[in-house]
């Protein structure tokens, strides 16, 4: 199965992701991993791509739908993948479409986690760092036993500065301004499948396998 899976900040996409790769048996491909892992490699593609990076510059779209032309041309993806961070404009979902199309496969569903904004300004801002050894926590769903205080190793605890309202603010109206021409382009393809995203991670992994008719 090929699938696309879109989800706003903080809507829990890494967790039902990982349920889904081992349900499926299928990789999940994102275009920050599939980028370090060139540069890191030095690959023809990665070498190009780290010369923008290092220029301070965004790596073209042509670039990285080559990378991901490349990436799901391997053997883990004869079964299928999961599309993480690709396409997020409708541009690149052109592309996705040439290079899938090459490649003789399609997609079988774009899968969308949908979560109120409040919630998810709640879960965003509610989580905690580990200074010491970077555990995650949240005030609300996984707090420490004592205030302040990792529960791994006693380090300091803390909020990073882009936990703020102001900066989620804006990476949620960015998400929206971006997910809703790719919604409407593969909506009229009858691909799009909408996700609650509210409640326990088991509730929501059992829409997703509902959805996707994988009972």
């Amino acid at each position: 199965m090929n699938l696309i899976f879109i989800g706003p900040p903080g809507a829990g996409k890494g967790t039902q992701a990982k349920k889904l790769i081992a349900r499926l048996d299928i990789p999940q491909i994102s275009t920050g991993e599939i980028l370090r892992e060139a540069v890191k490699n030095e690959t023809s593609l990665g070498v190009e791509a780290k010369g923008y990076m290092n220029a301070g510059k965004l790596v073209p779209d042509q670039l990285v739908a080559n990378l991901i032309d490349e990436r799901i041309q391997r053997a883990d993806c004869r079964k299928g993948f999961i599309l993480d961070g690709f396409p997020r404009t409708t541009p690149q979902a052109d592309m996705l479409g040439d290079i899938l199309v090459r490649q003789g496969k399609d997609i079988d569903a774009v899968l969308v986690l949908e979560v109120p904004d409040s919630e998810l300004m709640g879960r965003l801002t509610g989580r905690r760092v580990c200074k010491k050894c970077g555990a995650e926590f949240h005030v609300m769903f996984k707090p420490t036993k004592v205030a302040s205080v990792c529960d791994l190793c006693g380090g300091e605890i803390y909020q990073r500065s882009d936990d703020n309202e102001a900066t989620i603010g804006n990476r949620l109206s960015v998400y929206h301004s971006q997910t809703k021409p790719l919604l409407d382009y593969y909506g009229k393809k009858n691909l799009v499948r909408a996700v609650n995203g509210t409640g326990s991670f088991d509730e929501i992994f059992e829409r997703i396998v509902t959805v996707l008719g994988l009972e």
